[in-house]
């Protein structure tokens, strides 16, 4: 059994993530104009996450789509898996009712 512990901070996240985002452009011949072409992100938008890691996720999902990646987005909030029987037990968390406004 293999066991990860990821230390990194967001900011650190952040970093690797732009990084990894921009090696995958290049080692894929692309220009940033292609990527923006490709991704329908703005062209300033890829170029300001490129350098400094700031981006909407509609965006950053664009890009990675485009870049033939966005399978790992997948895996980003796995589900709580049970750890006791009571927990299979338990019923699923229940979510807020929305609520009607007033006329």
């Amino acid at each position: 059994m293999s066991f990860s512990l990821n230390l990194d901070t967001p900011s650190e996240m952040q970093d690797r993530v732009r990084a990894a985002a921009r090696g995958r452009r290049l080692a894929l011949g692309l220009t940033q104009s292609e990527l923006a072409t490709r991704s329908g992100v703005p062209l300033a938008t890829l170029k300001l996450f490129e350098q400094k890691g700031r981006i909407s996720l509609t965006g950053l999902l664009a890009i990675a789509d485009a870049l033939d990646a966005v399978a790992g987005f997948g895996a980003l909030f796995p589900a709580v898996e049970a750890t006791r029987l009571d927990d299979l037990d338990r019923p699923a968390a229940r979510q807020r009712a929305r609520t009607r406004k007033s006329p």
